[in-house]
């Protein structure tokens, strides 16, 4: 019968104190406290209902951290009303704020903003606009505008750092918090992405082709301030999906592929990997966060409605337990 050293590859060890960077499964007898532990590891996180938004909507933008974001702008639909309310979040209610200057749909914004600082450019009025507005806390103030209009843009950044990255344009622009500068184009076409990082380190991945046949994308590229490369692809091809986190540390959730998914896989800076789903398929969300903390936020649910939904993402949990033995 093969013991627990030919199972586990290690002796169950005799110390003083808890060690104190334990591997998944390890057990341990504690001659201090005269006790066996074990340390257990839940390697996927989990997703968690959390309180919906005062508007329910779809394609809004979003930025911040799980206990402190700010949403704005999007689309209802029935009966297809563009919004320009915004909503910032403490962590357990939604309030609404000063509304944007201009209302808008399919957007780009900020990744990397916070409930006090954020940034929305790009999208659809209609028509599709070059408009942007900044954020400081308590009103939106527009500024320099895009050089290129475009809907669908993936966006990502700060308020004095950001990039605008394709959508119904094949252009990527700059923003240094003064003006928009176009820079090296990303190696393949495509709308409705999700970029995460800034202006000077970013990933932009899924997506869809902009004409027919409509092919979506599992591509990932990486830009490092002047020229994208193809790196580590996601599992599975999508777009529309929030996001959250940066270029060496992100996630992506839910999108279409083309049904509604609820899927989220995990980013560590080059390859993708599947964690725990989303409790309701949805797409076109908007997403703030990090990968251990993470919302997603509004979006469109079945049957083809836009929602007010928040799911909240929290880390795996690393646990030390103690063993009850007779």
């Amino acid at each position: 019968m093969a013991n627990y050293k030919d199972i586990h590859g290690t002796h169950v060890e005799t110390v003083s104190s808890d060690p104190s960077n334990p591997v998944n499964g390890q057990i341990w007898y504690n001659s201090t406290s005269k006790t066996l532990k074990g340390f257990t590891q839940n390697p996927a996180g989990s997703w968690a209902t959390g309180n919906a938004m005062n508007t329910g909507r779809y394609s809004a933008g979003a930025t911040g951290t799980s206990t402190s974001a700010i949403a704005f702008g999007g689309r209802i639909t029935p009966p297809n009303a563009i919004q320009d309310v915004a909503e910032t979040y403490n962590g357990s209610s939604w309030t609404e704020v000063a509304d944007l200057n201009t209302a808008r749909f399919q957007f780009g914004s900020s990744s990397s903003g916070s409930a006090t600082a954020a940034l929305a450019f790009g999208g659809q009025v209609p028509p599709t606009t070059v408009n942007a507005e900044t954020w400081d806390g308590s009103s939106w103030t527009e500024g320099a505008n895009l050089n290129t209009a475009r809907y669908s843009v993936a966006g990502c950044g700060t308020t004095t750092a950001a990039i605008a990255v394709n959508g119904s344009s094949n252009v990527t622009e700059t923003w240094d918090g003064s003006s928009w500068t176009e820079v090296a184009d990303i190696s393949t076409d495509r709308l409705a992405g999700r970029a995460l990082g800034g202006s000077s380190n970013a990933i932009m991945a899924g997506g869809e082709e902009p004409a027919s046949p409509y092919a979506i994308y599992a591509q990932t590229e990486s830009w490092n301030g002047s020229a994208w490369t193809e790196v580590g692809d996601l599992n599975a091809a999508g777009h529309v999906a929030g996001g959250a986190g940066d270029q060496s540390s992100g996630m992506i959730f839910g999108g279409s592929r083309p049904g509604r998914i609820a899927l989220t896989e995990d980013w560590n800076g080059t390859s993708w990997t599947e964690v725990a789903d989303l409790n309701v398929a949805a797409n076109h969300l908007g997403g703030a966060g990090t990968t251990t903390a993470a919302l997603s936020i509004g979006g469109v649910i079945p049957p083809d409605a836009s929602t007010g939904n928040v799911e909240d993402y929290t880390s795996p949990l690393d646990a030390t337990v103690t063993f009850e033995v007779s």
